[in-house]
């Protein structure tokens, strides 16, 4: 079992916005040593890894904070940290791409970058796809990408966002790749 870090000793929120949370807290170390963290809360969030005949289907997207249009997985934040995870990834997958998936598979979860934010991300394998009735999010403004599976090597030096590249390398180990 990994071991946990005590609660902070001291905590200041010093913003509250829809998505993050930013608090600046003091924690003791074991050794009795103190330090001061700016921490970004986040709910979370979920990725799918979508397979259809053959093909992962990518998402491109406007990433205002990188001024890129990136090629990624679909994904989607939690409403509250205590979300049902796989529900969140049916909704999403239906949202971004207009699809259901009759099998869902949990490959695991990570940090995104665990030395300023909260944000974990749990990915799910999504195959026996059918199409779905759910209208998009409009101001998201997606772009459906299906890609071969034979392109996973291609793929992974392409992608430049964390979350689809794990997804994508995970997906590459279910398939012996």
């Amino acid at each position: 079992m990994t071991p946990s870090i005590d609660p902070p000793i001291e905590s200041e929120e010093i913003f509250a916005g829809e998505v993050v949370r930013l608090r600046v807290s003091r924690y003791r170390r074991p050794s009795g040593l103190v330090v001061r963290r700016e921490v970004l809360d986040h709910n979370g969030a979920v990725v799918m890894v979508p397979v259809e005949d053959d093909h992962v289907l990518l998402v491109r997207q406007p990433r205002e904070a990188t001024g890129e249009f990136l090629l990624e997985l679909p994904a989607g934040k939690l409403e509250s940290p205590d979300e049902d995870r796989l529900e969140r990834a049916r909704v999403e997958l239906g949202e971004e791409v207009g699809r259901g998936a009759r099998s869902w598979r949990h490959l695991g979860g990570f940090y995104t970058a665990p030395g300023l934010i909260t944000e974990y991300i749990d990915a799910f394998l999504a195959t026996d796809l059918y199409p779905v009735d759910t209208p998009p999010i409009p101001d998201e403004e997606i772009e459906i990408v299906p890609r071969p599976l034979s392109d996973l090597p291609q793929l992974v030096t392409e992608i430049r966002d964390a979350k689809s590249l794990v997804g994508l390398l995970w997906l590459a180990r279910e398939l012996g790749r």
